[in-house]
């Protein structure tokens, strides 16, 4: 049997990049070599290279995605995004690759477009019947009168880049004045697009999800808890330690049936394909959860969340990427 040539295609242009560095490691290590032949494929502002084993830096023919090397042409069978933030995770990639003909493992060009978009996911999410917190966009040149908007919510607010992710520029503001003022311009610095988006009080959760041969499944729940010292799970508490992740989660049964419940509804109301990541927070006077984000490509370095939901469910991370690979591929020739 012939190998799977696997572009693992990872780097990206924004500030996400190091995670997606992190995330693509993750994948190579554990696609079996026996199957797979991955090819780092690192994609930056400067340009899209194949990096090979001792670090030199092939350019890719963008025309077909292929690489010529001095004694052969790569051409990829599939392309396996692990890419955060654009042009990766907003769906230009996955536009690309369909002109192309070739196969990806993650969520479409339409679906990773919607959600990488925080007020039209929302928005999308609202209209499908899945509870969401009340939100205000505000656009760079349009926002003289935001104090009129921002009103409309109840405080406290979260104020962050409609678009991106990682938690990037994203504040939370307990009062009017000057502190939103500045938690909106943060913002603004990151994208020309700020959501100002009312916090919903409860516990959080982030369930992965993902598709193969026809069957969604729900990751075991993750409960994120931030330490005592940070204001709520931004990036370092994500990334330097300062949160706690409790995989699979200690809650009523109930809640756990509702969390995986509502994870399957939004991951078929937004034709998700892949692995997915969905955030939530659980109401306990209302005794429900409401949707905030969804992650259509999940940082995946050895300890995120969803290699610790998939070590939780029994299996290897060797099995999953084989079942995400395999999948895309067997989609392909429908």
């Amino acid at each position: 049997m012939s190998l799977i040539h696997i572009a693992l295609v990872t780097g990206g242009y924004s500030g996400e990049s190091v995670i997606s560095y992190k995330t693509a490691r993750t994948i190579q290590q554990q696609l079996d070599p026996i199957t797979y032949k991955t090819y780092w494929i690192d994609i930056t502002l400067e340009g899209w290279f194949y990096v090979d084993e001792v670090g030199s830096r092939w350019p890719i023919n963008k025309n077909d995605f292929t690489v010529s090397l001095s004694d052969r042409k790569i051409v990829f069978d599939v392309a396996f995004i692990a890419l955060h933030g654009t042009p990766g995770e907003d769906g230009k990639l996955q536009g690309y690759f369909d002109m192309i003909g070739i196969p990806y493992a993650s969520c479409s060009a339409l679906t990773s477009a919607i959600t990488f978009n925080k007020r039209v996911a929302t928005a999308f999410a609202g209209a499908a019947g899945i509870p969401v917190a009340k939100s205000v966009l505000l656009i760079r040149g349009e926002e003289t009168d935001w104090e009129k908007g921002v009103a409309s919510l109840q405080l406290p607010v979260f104020v962050k880049p409609n678009n991106g992710g990682s938690s990037i520029g994203m504040s939370k503001v307990d009062q009017t004045g000057a502190a939103l003022h500045d938690a909106i311009q943060k913002a603004f610095k990151e994208d020309a697009q700020v959501l100002v988006e009312e916090m919903i009080q409860g516990r959080e959760f982030t369930v992965g999800v993902f598709k193969s041969k026809g069957t969604v499944t729900v990751l075991p729940i993750t409960e994120v808890s931030v330490n005592a010292d940070m204001p709520f799970f931004d990036f370092e508490a994500k990334y330097q330690g300062k949160s706690t992740e409790t995989t699979p989660a200690k809650i009523p049964s109930t809640w756990s049936d509702q969390l995986s419940s509502m994870a399957k509804q939004v991951y078929q109301a937004f034709q998700c394909s892949g692995v997915v990541r969905i955030d939530f927070i659980y109401n306990e006077k209302e005794q429900r959860p409401y949707m905030l984000e969804l992650n259509s490509i999940p940082g995946q370095s050895d300890a995120s969340i969803i290699p610790q939901q998939v070590r939780s469910m029994g299996w290897t991370l060797a099995t999953f990427y084989d079942q995400l690979v395999q999948d895309c591929i067997t989609n392909q020739k429908k």
